[in-house]
């Protein structure tokens, strides 16, 4: 689960930083898109900590026709756990860019 967490982190903050230095090279606010940017990688960096949305969706189903509960449950984890990581990214691009 730690891992899920720190791969979402990574893939907001990493995305935004990097992003931003394409802004620069155009001469846009690289603050003003590193912002931007992270609000919009938030759910592929969800997608990728969770390893996809095909094997996951299989899964889910799986157990629930199959009734293994215990299953979804740890799914249900897994994907709050990776959005918990992509919002304190984007939480964190926020404050140190000054938006809102």
């Amino acid at each position: 689960m730690i891992i899920v967490f720190f791969i979402s982190l990574g893939v907001v903050l990493g995305g935004a930083i990097i992003g931003s230095l394409g802004a620069t090279l155009t001469t846009n606010p690289p603050f003003k898109e590193m912002l931007k940017i992270s609000r919009d990688i938030k759910l592929w960096a969800i997608v990728t900590a969770i390893g996809g949305t095909f094997s996951n969706l299989r899964t889910f189903e799986g157990s629930l026709l199959e009734g293994r509960f215990m299953t979804i449950i740890k799914q249900f984890i897994i994907l709050t756990t990776a959005f918990l990581g992509a919002q304190l990214g984007v939480w964190l691009i926020s404050n140190l860019t000054g938006g809102s």
